[in-house]
């Protein structure tokens, strides 16, 4: 189909011929978006992922033990055989002594944000343990405070390399990165895809030809207090946004904000069930590939993030950057430009600033600092 056809088809569908003003997409990602693709320049190879399948990880509940194959944990609990297990607790993690054939991964981030330094004491305690994914690097609160896709991404690298250095590039298959997917559907997808092509392209700078392991988790950062039922609508996608693009596996977290029931536990964790069972998503390794927008998307963003990269180390790389106070400053002014467009209504959440439309009740500077990277849902600004 020549362009020409492809535009005519596109004002058919929308029944208009002002499609450009109707498709405009703009972010703060500096993503170039155009009105509608009829190709990509460059397609990108599949996009592998390490499990066959993506992991459906639950809260762990003894209702849920006989029908649930994977628990998030945060205390210690007998007789989990035959079970994966993620560990979500330092002191549970530095105890616990899984044996070889068990599945267990340490979702403990061994980077400490305010300190600027690693826990070498921690580090070393894991990677004597029998687990499948010893070493975590987790770039959730990273989205959770308002990152840039791009920024979270460059982040993660320079994280990693921070490790390489200290433990020698064997590390790179020990590790699990923790990434929050938010709202924004198709970027999230490219998200995860694009990180698996600058996490290779690293990699291969120490000889090596790994990729990555992706625990994917449901954003906080665009959930209400007072709207629950949205909630569980925008986590679902979220949810659908990371087994297209690769998770190994995926973590609904509750959908109450402010409170936590066992009900409110097993609804969340079945959000990936309907996906899995009914609309079978969790089985391919790169649902999105062949998708122009989602391709082109993903360059780009990979591009970005190995550009911030690579300038966190010119600077002197990641910890060094967090004690001069540079990475929370650039955090915080794409944070700060982020919730600048929920308070102009350019990012809409139904419920809030959207049907019906709350009164803001504390500002930016209220919410966010320049000096700290701290989680921050925009619906903070109107509760």
């Amino acid at each position: 189909m020549s362009e020409n056809a492809w535009e005519n088809l596109v004002k058919k569908q929308l029944k208009t011929d002002d499609i450009y003003s109707v498709l405009k997409k703009e972010n703060l990602e500096g993503i170039e978006v155009k009105p509608f693709y009829d190709s990509v320049d460059r397609p990108l190879a599949n996009l592998p992922k390490i499990e066959e399948s993506t992991h459906l990880v639950a809260s762990y509940h003894e209702s849920l033990q006989e029908d649930v194959f994977a628990f998030l944990l945060d205390q210690n609990v007998e007789n989990l055989e035959q079970k994966t297990i993620f560990v979500n607790n330092t002191d549970l993690a530095g105890h616990i002594s899984p044996k070889e054939e068990d599945q267990y991964f340490s979702l403990v981030d061994v980077f400490d944000e305010k300190k600027a330094a690693v826990n070498d004491q921690l580090v070393k305690e894991l990677l004597a343990k029998q687990f499948r994914r010893n070493i975590c690097v987790d770039i959730s609160l990273h989205q959770n405070a308002g990152a840039a896709i791009y920024q979270q991404l460059g982040i993660a690298l320079a994280k990693t390399k921070e490790l390489v250095e200290l433990y020698g590039a064997g590390i790179l298959n020990k590790l699990i990165f923790r990434i929050a997917v938010g709202a924004n559907y198709f970027f999230e997808m490219a998200k995860l895809r694009a990180f698996k092509i600058v996490f290779n392209q690293l990699s291969k700078e120490y000889g090596l030809d790994e990729i990555p392991y992706i625990f994917a988790e449901t954003s906080l950062r665009n959930k209400s207090v007072s709207d629950n039922e949205n909630n569980l609508i925008r986590s679902t996608l979220e949810l659908a946004s990371a087994m297209i693009g690769g998770a190994d596996a995926v973590f609904s977290n509750n959908y109450l904000v402010d409170r936590s029931t066992e009900n409110s536990e097993e609804i969340s964790f079945k959000q990936q069930i309907v996906l899995a069972y009914e609309s079978i998503i969790n089985v391919f390794e790169d649902a999105s590939n062949g998708s122009y927008y989602v391709e082109d998307i993903t360059r780009q963003i990979a591009e970005k993030s190995w550009t911030f990269f690579v300038e966190i180390e010119e600077k002197g790389g990641y910890l060094e950057l967090l004690k001069q106070g540079v990475i929370q400053k650039k955090i915080y002014d794409h944070a700060v430009a982020e919730q600048q467009w929920v308070e102009e209504g350019k990012i809409k959440l139904i419920g809030v600033n959207l049907y019906p439309k709350l009164e803001i009740k504390k500002s930016s500077e209220e919410l966010y600092s320049e000096k700290e990277i701290r989680a921050v849902r925009w619906a903070e600004m109107f509760e």
